[in-house]
């Protein structure tokens, strides 16, 4: 097993503030596209922030048989083994110095590699290059590692977006960059390669508004009472509809891959199901069939999301199929929900399309899993399954599949100390 940290050796590091303030949105409201209140923080806090609820150490586990201790991180990753890296530049940043940064989640600090303003990337004020070393999975899966660097890229992509749309920001992400121009500007290593570029809109140097004086003026002495008006504006009024659920913060640091799934007759509610699909939505390279074996009002079968309508395929108990479909692995038979991913292969026209569909499975799995562990369930991404056999059974002739997934009630892991 390689190193699991990328290190800058002589490279100055920046201690990141312990403990950031959790932002307040709803984990539900963030995934459905609601922005929290924008965090007045400043150059280090807000990069604290942003760190720590999208890519930092949030647990660790014990091997009970050797006393072996490893990290956890709020970024899920293929058999933890994370080969994504988070290199940013900062531009403008209020109360923070321009130049070229790698973050090192072992301490929670950044390393600053050059000073100055880099424009490779971008020219937003903070931008994220999310790099892979494949060695660092292709030593335990060999073949199938490029795939899961592409989840797990899509998976880092979606914590550092949501981690920012939680704090009152925008992201913009891209492929479309000059692969070899990217990873010279950024001086990477031969065994790291870009693979996304994710610009965060983050507050500038000129802090907030200055608002000029002035007060709208009263349209009249006195005013009657009507109240039709007032009420059918609220009746016709746009509120976010939201379950409840944990808040953002607290959810992303509590999110853990469930070991396995404790199967029996529990069940999950077919809301908890529409809302976890709802907050699934993104791009369009994807198409989604659901194994369904326990949902509360919904027979099991295998299901077909088209346009948030759920079409039956197949009817009846898919546990056993599902299990075996993913490499034999018990949780997605013992999960309420298993999925599979799909890619549509008519979008495929490119070698770059691939590398994009794969990353929005990802992108699509974290999302997933926040979902399930906002509304007091658990997920595990698959990354192993039997393609051939995937495509008969669900008759896919123009697609790939490239992703399957479990939701459930997950079994005690243990191992896992916050």
């Amino acid at each position: 097993m390689p190193n699991p940290w990328r290190r800058y050796e002589g490279a100055p590091r920046i201690d990141l503030p312990a403990g950031p303030p959790p932002p307040e949105a709803s984990a539900l409201s963030v995934l459905l596209g609601e922005r929290g209140p924008l965090t007045p923080l400043r150059g280090a806090d807000l990069l604290s922030q942003l760190l720590f609820y999208s890519a930092s150490i949030s647990a660790t586990k014990l091997v009970p048989s050797t006393g072996y201790r490893y990290a956890l991180r709020v970024n899920p990753s293929s058999g933890n083994l994370h080969p994504v890296e988070f290199h940013c530049t900062a531009r403008g940043l209020a109360g923070w110095e321009d130049g070229l940064y790698h973050y090192q989640p072992s301490c929670h600090m950044l390393e600053r590699r050059a000073g100055g303003v880099f424009t490779a990337a971008g020219t937003e004020s903070l931008v994220f290059v999310l790099t892979a070393i494949a060695w660092r999975e292709a030593w335990k899966y060999q073949d199938r590692a490029y795939r899961y660097c592409l989840h797990d890229a899509g998976h880092a992509w979606q914590s550092l977006a949501l981690a920012a749309r939680a704090c009152g920001m925008d992201t913009t992400a891209r492929t479309d960059f000059d692969d070899a121009a990217l990873a010279a500007a950024l001086r990477l290593a031969g065994d790291e390669w870009p693979l996304l570029v994710v610009g965060v809109h983050a507050p500038c140097q000129g802090g907030e508004a200055d608002w000029s004086a002035g007060e709208p003026n009263a349209l009249s002495e006195s005013v009657v009472d009507y109240p039709w008006p007032a009420t059918m504006h609220a009746a016709t009024t746009r509120r976010p509809s939201y379950p409840p659920s944990r808040p953002f913060g607290e959810t992303v640091r509590g999110r853990r891959s469930a070991l396995d799934f404790r199967g029996g007759a529990e069940t999950m509610p077919l809301a908890a199901l529409r809302t976890i699909l709802a907050c699934a939505a993104i791009g369009g390279r994807i198409t989604l069939y659901l194994y369904v074996h326990r949902v509360d009002g919904l027979a099991p079968g295998i299901y077909l999301l088209r346009c948030a309508d759920l079409e039956l395929v197949k009817m009846g108990d898919q546990r056993l199929i599902a299990a075996g479909l993913s490499l034999g692995q018990d949780l997605a038979g013992n999960a309420c929900v298993a999925f599979s991913m799909i890619a549509n292969t008519e979008k495929i026209v490119a070698d770059r399309d691939y590398r994009d569909a794969l990353i929005e499975a990802g992108a699509i799995g974290q999302r997933l899993y926040i979902a399930a562990e906002a509304l007091g369930l658990r997920a595990t991404g698959i990354g192993a399954f039997f393609d051939d056999e995937v495509h008969r059974y669900l008759d896919i002739r123009d697609g790939q599949v490239v992703y399957h997934f479990a939701i459930g009630h997950p079994v005690h892991d243990p191992r896992v100390e916050a």
